[in-house]
């Protein structure tokens, strides 16, 4: 299954800010228990790319980096193990360094200029970023029109409470989201609670995949 595929069957992208590399592997653990093995480490802290590093290692969790903004950490999170990388906007420089490396690059754009120059780069897939600020489920399923053959991964002001407008919508691939996973958690290690988290979020989008839309 390619990374693309992946995210799609998970539905859901868990974004991780994690301040010591010391808390992965224990974070990646509650997200594998909790019933999602995929994570989206941003580039937020100096502890990114060890933290990349230990979570791919596992080998039991798919792992991205986000927040990446520069060539430079493309090449950090690529040689740290990450396998997609996720920006806040659309950068020409970013998006042909993943290609160059083989890896799936999520770039941010909002609005139909930027999402068509991410399909001129040859993109499918693009993160829209802030959504909840950018419109919403509503902005995502207009721009749907004229390119419904775009996948789209909202993240930005994603919780519980809206999930289920988003992934109600046959454009959505998955939705990020930092509700399971607090980074004042993640910092006190309670496995349990991110795990109990976690689980509840599959268990909320595993309920909308069974809607007519995602068949």
């Amino acid at each position: 299954m390619d990374v693309l595929s992946a995210l799609r069957t998970a539905r859901l992208v868990p974004v991780v800010v994690l301040d010591d590399a010391a808390d992965a592997d224990a974070l990646a653990g509650a997200l594998v228990a909790g019933g999602l093995p995929v994570a989206e480490v941003t580039f937020r802290t100096a502890a990114a790319e060890e933290s990349i590093r230990v979570m791919a290692g596992r080998g039991d969790i798919l792992v991205g980096a986000g927040t990446v903004l520069t060539v430079a950490q493309v090449d950090l999170a690529v040689a740290a193990g990450a396998s997609y990388v996720v920006s806040p906007g659309l950068s020409r420089a970013v998006v042909e360094r993943c290609q160059e490396l083989g890896v799936l690059a999520l770039p941010g754009a909002v609005t139909a200029t930027e999402i068509q120059a991410a399909l001129e780069l040859g993109l499918t897939t693009i993160k829209f970023f802030p959504a909840g600020t950018s419109g919403g489920a509503k902005a995502i399923a207009a721009l749907a029109a004229p390119f419904g053959h775009v996948g789209i991964v909202p993240t930005g002001g994603v919780g519980p409470a809206n999930l289920a407008e988003y992934l109600a919508l046959p454009s959505v691939v998955a939705v990020g989201g930092s509700w399971m996973c607090p980074r004042s958690l993640v910092a006190a290690r309670d496995v349990a609670a991110i795990t109990a988290l976690t689980a509840d979020a599959v268990a909320l989008a595993g309920a909308r995949t069974t809607e007519p839309s995602h068949v």
